[in-house]
């Protein structure tokens, strides 16, 4: 039985098989990226004999209740064979091997690699508990939807991940004029650069740029994230003016700093708005484009307006939560983390403060005693080290060691860190730059309290140093397994 055809026609999104492609790949690798974070970090962090350990949390009521493969086991081994399927399928979509395939197996597959991650960030606690995570999983949970190549990409769920690009411009626009004065006062940048979590090579040069362009950075990100997503939605090529902008804004954000894949999804996400014909113009007329079929048939219409429907009932929450006084920033409204408000940095910090552990095989309570700092990969430490880039790889330790020096109550973790460096413990040693012991216990560790800023061009040429720090205070007195000390 044949079907008129127009009951699909206004589906067929012909004129974004590109978009699909960048959608689709390069969401896939970020899942690529988080998937062998969580091989390399998650069972030192919240394995067997991690520092918030999973299976301890999986007794909770709330933690049986969470959509993951791990309700009814947890074990390390367990996590990195999930992980690890997690990142081959994701490796497959990224070189076009899955979408050869028919799209009703192109879709569960994308599905399986967005439950497998769901699964690990809904037992990752504190290390998971960041707003791109939630990004990452509703991100691909609707790119699933956009099929592979025996069908035109579905128009609705092109406009779909549209909405989600605007809920994250438009929402972290809001957050920051709701929230810190600086964003208003265009002073914010004046230390974003040097106080945001992990700064990288070129942090210490945006830092330095002359306070003017501070304040034309902040009034271009006010235009980026209140006023260009509302073009999204218009007619091309309005739409995809609008997406170039926010890609350029996050590409700034990119060079200047290392938010994890926060910057990079934001980037592949807002290629929704540029369609093939604008593609062809860039690339001086040339013919791009048309990559797989031109219609949708009449049995993915129905699953992908049935996608859509699920999502726009799911948006309700998060369009109230955007035009409200108390707006909430990184909040999901469900426990799929589909359909989540986002945000980032309502405040600004003005200072850096850094917690520097340290160990001693001396006599801890010898004014003497020779102490020695352990070195982390990302966050600031060695005055000379100039910051690395590690973004899209995400370094959660690192990132929590930034909110412990802001005074975050949510640390029980670092008490556990200090236990496992007085043991030598070798995964969490893995998880440092450099272990100035060379994997043999201290007998002792302390932590303390600096006062970080980025030295000037003038303290550079005279001490080669990138920062400069003065002490603060101890905040952990020297700790020992040794009984007495």
């Amino acid at each position: 039985m044949e079907f008129p055809a127009w009951l699909t026609d206004w589906l067929a999104g012909d004129d974004y098989t590109i978009a699909r492609e960048i959608l689709e790949r390069g969401v896939a690798a970020l899942y690529l990226v988080a998937f062998v974070s969580a091989v390399n970090q998650f069972p030192a962090l919240l394995g067997d004999n991690g520092l918030l350990p999973a299976r301890r949390f999986l007794r909770h009521p709330y933690a049986r209740k969470q959509p993951t493969l791990f309700r009814w086991r947890y074990s390390d081994r367990l996590l990195r064979t999930v992980a690890w399927t997690g990142a081959v399928l994701s490796a497959l979509i990224v070189a076009g091997v899955v979408q050869l395939a028919p799209t009703y197996v192109f879709v569960p597959v994308f599905l399986i690699v967005w439950f497998l991650y769901l699964s690990i960030v809904n037992i990752g606690q504190t290390f998971y508990g960041f707003g791109w995570e939630s990004l990452l999983c509703e991100a691909g949970f609707i790119v699933a939807f956009l099929g592979a190549w025996d069908t035109a990409p579905p128009i609705t769920i092109v406009f779909f991940v549209r909405w989600l690009v605007f809920r994250l411009e438009f929402g972290a626009g809001m957050i920051k004029m709701r929230g810190d004065r600086s964003w208003r006062d265009l002073t914010a940048l004046y230390y974003h650069h040097e106080t945001q979590p992990m700064p990288n090579p070129l942090s210490r040069s945006a830092h330095l740029l002359p306070k003017w362009f501070h304040r034309v950075e902040v009034l271009g990100n006010h235009f980026a994230q209140l006023i260009v997503p509302w073009f999204l939605f218009f007619p091309q090529p309005v739409a995809s003016v609008a997406a170039g902008v926010m890609i350029l804004t996050q590409l700034w954000l990119v060079l200047t700093g290392n938010f994890a894949w926060l910057n990079w999804i934001t980037i592949v996400l807002a290629f929704a708005g540029i369609s093939d014909p604008v593609f062809s113009w860039l690339f001086g007329g040339a013919e791009v484009g048309g990559l797989g079929a031109s219609d949708v048939p009449l049995w993915y219409a129905v699953v992908a307006v049935a996608a859509t429907v699920f999502l726009v009932v799911l948006s309700w929450p998060p369009l109230k939560n955007l035009f409200s006084r108390r707006q909430l920033m990184n909040a999901s409204f469900n426990r799929w983390h589909l359909v989540n408000a986002y945000g980032a940095f309502g405040s600004v910090t003005k200072e850096r403060y850094e917690v520097v552990v340290e160990g001693t095989t001396d006599d801890p309570g010898d004014p003497d005693a020779l102490w020695l700092e352990y070195a982390f990969k990302g966050k600031p430490g060695d005055v000379h080290r100039i910051p690395r880039q590690f973004a899209p790889y995400h370094l959660r330790l690192d990132w929590l060691m930034w909110f412990l020096a802001l005074g975050s109550r949510d640390s029980p973790w670092f008490e556990v860190l200090l236990l496992r460096l007085l043991e030598a413990d070798r995964p969490t040693l893995k998880l440092l730059r450099h272990d100035p012991f060379g994997g043999v216990p201290p007998r002792a560790i302390r932590a303390r309290m600096f006062l970080y800023r980025f030295s000037t061009h003038a303290e550079k040429r005279e001490t080669g140093d990138v920062w400069v720090r003065s002490e603060v205070g101890d905040l952990v007195p020297p700790v020992s397994l040794r009984s007495g000390q």
